[in-house]
Formats: C-alpha cells, structure tokens, sequence
C-alpha cells in the first residue's frame, strides 16, 4: 500500500503533518476524516522497510508502551477495536498514531489483529505478527502481549549494554589518535627545530619520531583517505557480496575479548525469542525458522538452519544444539533436561536467564579488561614520545658544567 506525506487542519484549525498508508488519494482523505482531520496538501513518499521496532520515528519504546497497553486491554475484557480506537486518540507519536487508525481501519474492513499488523513490516516484524498469530489462536493474547513487552524491555537493555561494550573503546580510541595527531603535526615539528638549532646528534627513536611526523605532514591525504577508502570498500562488499557478509559475521564472532562477548548476546537474544515463541504454542521448526532473521548474524544463522533441517530429519532438540556447537555444556545438560521431563519451556527460560547473566559479567569484564589495556597503549605512546623529544635535551643539560 503506497504512503503518502500530508499536510491537514483539524476541527479548531490548527495544522497537522504526517505520513500515512492509504490506496489512493480519496482514501487518505477517507482516513484523515476519521482522525477528525480535513486534507489540503498530500505526497507520495517511498516506503521504507527495517527491522523490528523501526519504522520511520516509532522506537522501541513505543512498543513497549503499545504492548503495555495492549495487554491491559485484553486482561480488562476490553474489545480490541475499541481499545486500539482508544490508543489511537491518546497516544503521542503522530507516525504510531497513524498505523494503530490503519489497523483499526482494517480489523473494521474484516481483517483479525495479526493480519492488519502483518501490512506494516516496518513496524511489526515476523517475529512479532507470528506471536500475535498464535496468541489469537491459543486464545493467549494478554500472555503474548506482557511476554513481548518483557522481551522488548530486554531488549532494550542489552542494545544499552552493547553501545556500552563498544561506545567506550571507540571513544578512547578516538582519544588516542587525537593526542597523536596534535603532538605529530603541532609539537614535534617545534621540537625539531629546537634540536636542529643545537647542532647536536639525535638518537634513533627521536630520529623515527620526526619521521613520523614528516609522514603526517606530507602524506596526510594518503593516511587518513586510504583507511576510510578500504573502510567504505569494505561496507560495500558486505552489503552486496553474501559470502563477504559471511567472513565479515564470522570475524565479529572471533575478535579478541569483543568477539565472544558478541556471540553470547547473539545467543541471548536467539533463546529469548525462541522460548517467547515456544511458550506462545508456534512449533519448534517455525521457532527456529523466525530465529534465523532475529541473530543478526549469518554464521549462527547458518547453524540454526542446518538445526532446522536436523530436527526435521528426527534428531532431538538437544542433540541438534550440540551438534552446533555453540552452546555450553551447561545449557546443553538443562536443554536434555526441559525434553525429558516435558517441561521445554521451563528449559528454555532458563537458558536465557543464565546468557542474560552471563551477557552482563562478560561485559562488565569486558570494560574492566578493554580500560586498562587502552590506558597502557596510550601510556606507551606518551612514554614514547617524551622519550623521543626529551632524550637528546637531557643529554646537552647533562654535558653542561656549572
């Protein structure tokens, strides 16, 4: 369905902008006349579709506000029309606004809740419309809907605790090149001249050290456009080559100290949906099919897949996981636990407690390794440097009789 851009006035006259999905222009003047709006201007724009939670200015937040009170509505009784109806008119987000009057629209026209979100991809991923499907179906609504809204919160959380584990380095890197680059190009070539005035010999690392900074100086166009050239080179042949993408997720997975800390939250993740969706009555094959586009990452989606394809054949769940290798023997032995006793779910859960915990140590651990180790490197740089420029100064004052 195409989205146009508008531009209306509500009943008291006061403008209002937006985007929303309709089929033609008598349809979106049909819907902005049920949100009390009159049209004057409208455009056709481009639809574009992400991952779950995107979708144009609607966060992550949103939704878990949404699943909130969707849950509310469903344990209250409240007739799902009506409480979306609701939504509508109170919540805050124009653009989230604009998809719950499309959802209305539709569940008016015929179309249960899942169908209606299954048109707005952008917003409701497969993941998402999948539990809502099955919700419905088990009659489980308001279980599916306080489940989703924990896992989003969760979410959220672990999106935080990856900035953290990767803001960090990168801004003390940052650091690190600046100072660098300030001593190169201004300090240095002060100190040069100073020495050069003294007429005296320079030792081999004060030597390297004005050579470096000769290097900055001459070839800087070369030094910094030549890694970003290789860096939009590299982007490219990932977004466009599939086996680029492959080598480029299997070397996330294998970098020092980083590398294993990203697998166990790519772990985390993929348990927490996968026991969301087993809860919510989906079957274990469709379960691991949708967990395929949640990882991120097409090394473990690899292996899920091949697991797919085992289990199909007739191995048992706990077998399949081992077989891949990625999980400890710890969640293994509580897996062979969950399908002996019948209680999967219980199993399943509590793999996710012990990644979701096991996520947070490793990063905590993470940032105390990755702090001292770049504080070390920027003090051997420092230690370097005044070594270089200092050295020969000391030796003149050293020769000096008083």
């Amino acid at each position: 369905m195409p989205s146009f851009q508008y531009k209306a006035v509500d009943k008291t006259g006061s403008p209002a902008r937006g985007a929303l999905d309709a089929a033609n222009e008598v349809d979106l003047e049909l819907r902005l006349r049920r949100m009390g709006l009159d049209l004057i201007t409208f455009r056709e724009i481009e639809k574009s579709a992400s991952g779950f939670g995107a979708g144009g200015k609607i966060t992550r937040r949103d939704l878990i506000t949404f699943c909130f009170d969707m849950e509310q509505i469903t344990r209250s009784g409240i007739p799902l029309m009506e409480g979306i109806r609701d939504l509508r008119d109170s919540i805050e987000n124009p653009r989230f606004r604009e998809v719950l009057a499309t959802l209305n629209e539709d569940m008016e026209g015929g179309r249960i809740l899942s169908q209606a979100m299954s048109q707005h991809p952008y917003v409701f991923d497969n993941v998402f419309v999948s539990l809502i499907r099955a919700g419905e179906q088990a009659g489980r609504l308001t279980d599916v809907f306080a489940n989703l809204g924990t896992t989003l919160k969760w979410q959220d959380e672990l999106a935080s605790q990856t900035k953290r584990l990767l803001m960090y380095p990168a801004f003390v890197l940052v650091v690190v090149v600046a100072v660098m680059l300030f001593m190169l190009i201004y300090l240095v070539p002060q100190v040069t001249q100073l020495l050069k005035a003294m007429g005296i010999a320079l030792p081999i690392q004060t030597r390297l050290l004005i050579f470096l900074s000769n290097s900055v100086l001459d070839y800087w166009p070369f030094i910094f456009g030549i890694p970003i050239a290789a860096a939009a080179g590299v982007v490219m042949m990932v977004r466009q080559s599939p086996k680029a993408h492959y080598l480029w997720d299997y070397t996330k997975l294998h970098l020092p100290v980083i590398g294993p800390i990203m697998q166990k939250i790519i772990m985390s993740r993929f348990t927490n949906f996968f026991a969301l969706m087993y809860q919510s009555g989906i079957t274990i094959l469709e379960a691991i099919k949708s967990s395929e586009e949640i990882v991120g990452n097409r090394v473990i989606a690899d292996g899920l897949m091949r697991a797919g394809a085992q289990i199909n054949a007739g191995d048992s769940l706990t077998e399949t996981f081992q077989n891949l290798g990625i999980f400890p023997p710890l969640v293994i032995r509580m897996l062979r636990v969950g399908e002996a006793t019948g209680a999967l779910d219980t199993s399943l859960m509590n793999v996710t407690y012990f990644y979701n915990r096991d996520v947070k140590e490793s990063v905590d651990k993470g940032m105390a390794m990755i702090g001292p180790a770049l504080t070390v490197v920027l003090g051997g740089m420092m230690v370097f440097i005044m070594w270089s420029v200092l050295g020969p100064v000391y030796d003149i004052l050293g020769k000096i009789k008083f």
